[in-house]
């Protein structure tokens, strides 16, 4: 059965931990992964980080409810593996849209932003690719542990 406030808080601590991965990146020799200035820069050229911050969270809830959703209907469970597994899928089709954002990115399209490329491979080539996905399979594993606890 679905619990949508389990999945809502797995979707807030995944996201604090997925956040927590970007910002030590750069400490580890990965590139600089600034989703919250990528998302607060896609309506306004100059940006806006709350905003930006905002939808991060609120993308890490959806993607939340939508996880806990398919455990739900029996596809996998909450668990380690399910979670790294559900993780990297998330990555491949984000991965796949982060080479369409210039379309509709006003940041971008003033050239205030740097476009980051299908799988973030403007921003540091693999390192690039292999950050986006291990912030996804820690934010999977995150969920899994977290709304397993809960539900």
């Amino acid at each position: 059965m679905l619990n949508i406030l389990g999945a809502i808080v797995a979707g807030l601590v995944g996201t604090v931990v997925m956040t927590m991965v970007m910002v030590m990146a750069p400490k580890m020799g990965m590139p600089k992964m600034d989703i919250v200035g990528l998302l607060g820069s896609m309506f306004k050229k100059e940006g806006v980080r709350p905003i930006g911050m905002a939808l991060h969270f609120m993308m890490g809830i959806v993607f939340a409810v939508i996880y806990a959703f398919v455990w739900s209907k029996g596809i996998g469970r909450a668990s380690v593996g399910y979670g790294a597994l559900f993780g990297t899928i998330h990555w491949l089709i984000v991965g796949l849209i982060m080479g369409m954002i210039p379309i509709l990115h006003a940041g971008i399209k003033a050239g205030t932003v740097k476009a980051p490329g299908i799988y973030m491979t403007n921003n540091g080539g693999l390192k690039g690719f292999m950050g986006g996905l291990v912030g996804h399979i820690v934010y999977g594993i995150t969920v899994a542990l977290i709304y397993s606890l809960i539900a």
